[in-house]
């Protein structure tokens, strides 16, 4: 009778101690607002929900945003430092590119302001993963998506290796990434080909509709395969030139939430190069078949 009571009062000790330390951890772990398109996606990665506070105003942008589905479970900031004085974080983040004025009046009025600069290659996206991870105070997470990204770039080199293949990314207008890209990065670092070079733009610039089609990549990447231009920059991808030398068998389509902002989603973009090339070499091989 003794010995049972003692064991139940040990476990009940036991049970009354995690339940102290749960929540005393929890306690621990900042707050953080995010007022950045880029840091609310490694925000919403990196963080445990009671973490977070706020996201900047693109934060649900399906278009820009690899995480906006689960960015509406969480208010919705308007990038200005007003309604994050409010929310009275322990940590703000946001981007190189988001107003200084903002930043400035965020730090004079006690606010600790981390900054993320935009990451233009994949060893940029790594230490970005890495900061957030010591900002979330979860660096354990941020290896773990460091590895998932490595795995990812494994598999890419290893199915690129026997292609060698010419690419060309081509936004809005004709503009062209160059070396200074995170689209350009993942080219390089997977073996293929970025042709931008050709076309003696080494950092990006806009190339006309001819010297696309006189350069003859074996194939354009794009960010969407929509038939829809809903203005003129779009339009430009859908002249009947380009579509006639590049058709869907000559077009990657790689979504700009994978590559706009530097995070987890790369590896999602690596593998996404992967499906893409083999979608299009499946249609390539087909319409050779029927002619």
């Amino acid at each position: 009778m003794c010995e049972r009571f003692s064991l139940a009062l040990v476990s009940v000790l036991a049970t009354v101690a995690i339940a102290t330390i749960a929540p005393a951890h929890a306690a621990e772990l900042l707050r953080i607002a995010s007022i950045n398109a880029c840091t609310d996606q490694l925000l919403l990665a990196l963080a445990d929900p009671d973490q977070i506070l706020g996201l900047g105003p693109y934060s649900r942008d399906a278009t820009r945003s690899w995480s906006a589905a689960a960015a509406h479970r969480y208010p919705r900031l308007s990038g200005e430092a007003e309604d994050v004085l409010v929310l009275k974080p322990d940590v703000v983040v946001a981007g190189s590119f988001t107003k200084r004025a903002t930043r400035e009046l965020l730090k004079e009025q006690g606010e600790k302001v981390v900054t993320f600069d935009v990451a233009h290659s994949l060893d940029e996206v790594k230490r970005q993963i890495r900061k957030m991870g010591e900002v979330t105070q979860h660096p354990d997470r941020a290896e773990t998506y460091i590895a998932r990204i490595d795995a990812a770039l494994a598999r890419t080199r290893q199915f690129v290796a026997k292609r060698r293949y010419r690419v060309l990314s081509i936004s809005r207008r004709g503009w062209v990434s160059g070396s200074r890209s995170l689209m350009s990065s993942l080219l390089a670092e997977t073996g293929l080909i970025n042709a931008a070079g050709e076309l003696g733009l080494k950092f990006g610039g806009f190339a006309s509709l001819e010297a696309i089609v006189k350069l003859q990549p074996d194939f354009i990447v794009v960010s969407n395969d929509s038939e829809f231009a809903e203005d003129e920059g779009r339009a430009f991808l859908l002249h009947p030139a380009l579509e006639h030398f590049y058709p869907p068998s000559k077009r990657l389509v790689v979504p700009e939430r994978l590559t706009v902002c530097g995070g987890p989603m790369v590896a999602d973009a690596l593998d996404r190069i992967v499906s893409e090339i083999t979608r299009a070499e499946r249609e390539a091989g087909t319409t050779a078949a029927t002619h």
